[in-house]
């Protein structure tokens, strides 16, 4: 799944961070929905980790049943804050 595709889907536009607070409120409250709806496991997943990277996904005992997909949510997280610890571009 592209993230560019996904913050076009749920925020119309690439650059959230240019978002008015409303409109960014919007598209969260939308791509929660859709994560509480989406029952394909990959997609489900690329939808938490976008929900991650803007600070609202729900915790990992709620969001996967699985332990294999709350590990691989576990390493994605790491990696997302090492690059924020290293001073990359992740948005979270």
């Amino acid at each position: 799944m592209d993230f560019d595709q996904l913050l076009i889907q749920f925020f119309g536009t690439q650059e959230v961070g240019e978002l008015a607070p409303e409109a960014l409120a919007a598209g969260i409250d939308r791509l929660l929905v859709q994560f509480g709806l989406e029952r394909d496991g990959g997609r489900r997943f690329a939808l938490w980790c976008l929900a991650y990277m803007l600070g609202v996904a729900p915790d990992l005992d709620i969001a996967f049943k699985e332990k294999a997909d709350r590990e691989a949510a576990r390493d994605f997280m790491d990696t997302v804050d090492r690059e924020i610890d290293n001073g990359g571009g992740a948005a979270r």
